[in-house]
């Protein structure tokens, strides 16, 4: 059940919100989505849903295009709250698993089951406009995945949420992979996207910028990340050969250096200057390879 966008471009009038967008995202994955705002990864998610239809280009689930008949099988969180402000939690739930083929009583089951696990059984009989959006984010999801998608899409499932509710929510994700669910997901989070996603493509203004494997866009990024702290003047390294970026800490200094053979010299460098209380060499983050393809900060 591979998910393959071939060549995908989606034009409104003279805009161009997705352009030539070729990506192949395996069964029983998670596949992150990172780009600013106006990037295309929304517009994308609806094309894969088959919301919207492609200017150019083809969407296939399984060598099949995505359509009424495949619907029961996928999964969507929107971005944007979707639920009925005046509905009880119960009823919303049920009305929109009928509509995923769902009978009665299964539904009530794995409610109880997601409310139990969410923490917010108390909730059933509650309208949904008197929750926290936090709880609203944990029942929308609910909807999403109460009828075991093959497929899931979530666009910004985290978005302000509080630490312990995102621990919650990203549980339940795993879940739902481990149980042989492909997922593809936006998020303005990159450690979410680093922790979870095998792999992702950064989008720039419709077009992907970085696409592939997280441990082969790591490598291929070259650059690496020195973090030391010591208690000597370390002001020498700033314009060290091979250090490209510098960034000073009460304790120390977080570089950006070109290869592991930088570390190797520096520490020759410092050794015998002072006390060394850390001195660690680590992968580049997905924010240093994001403001370097894109040139702005995302967090």
């Amino acid at each position: 059940m591979v998910l393959k966008l071939e060549n995908v471009s989606k034009k409104f009038k003279n805009f161009t919100a997705v352009d030539d967008l070729s990506i192949s995202i395996p069964e029983k994955e998670m596949f992150g989505f990172l780009g600013a705002n106006g990037a295309g990864k929304t517009t994308t998610f609806r094309m894969i849903l088959g919301i919207l239809n492609p200017t150019h280009g083809k969407i296939t689930w399984n060598d099949e295009p995505i359509n009424y008949s495949t619907s029961p099988q996928i999964g969507y969180l929107p971005e944007e709250r979707g639920l009925y402000p005046k509905l009880n939690v119960k009823d919303q739930v049920i009305y929109l698993a009928r509509l995923r083929g769902m009978q009665k009583q299964d539904i009530l089951q794995e409610l109880d089951y997601w409310l139990e696990r969410f923490k917010i059984s108390d909730y059933l009989n509650k309208k949904v406009e008197e929750l926290s959006k936090g709880n609203q984010q944990k029942i929308q999801l609910i909807t999403a995945i109460i009828h075991k998608p093959k497929l899931l899409i979530l666009d910004e499932p985290f978005s302000g949420l509080d630490p312990v509710n995102v621990e919650m929510l990203k549980s339940a994700v795993l879940e739902m992979k481990n149980n042989g669910t492909t997922i593809v997901f936006s998020s303005h989070q990159m450690n979410h996207v680093e922790e979870m996603c095998e792999h992702l493509c950064i989008m720039h203004h419709g077009k992907p910028v970085v696409h592939g494997s997280l441990k082969d866009i790591k490598r291929s990024f070259g650059k690496k990340n020195l973090i030391i702290h010591g208690d000597f003047d370390m002001e020498f390294l700033t314009n060290y050969s091979g250090v490209t970026k510098v960034k000073k800490t009460t304790e120390g200094l977080h570089l950006q250096i070109i290869g592991e053979h930088v570390a190797e010299k520096i520490l020759q460098d410092i050794v015998g200057k002072g006390f060394i209380s850390k001195f660690v060499l680590e992968e580049p983050s997905l924010n240093d390879i994001f403001i370097e393809k894109v040139g702005a900060s995302y967090e």
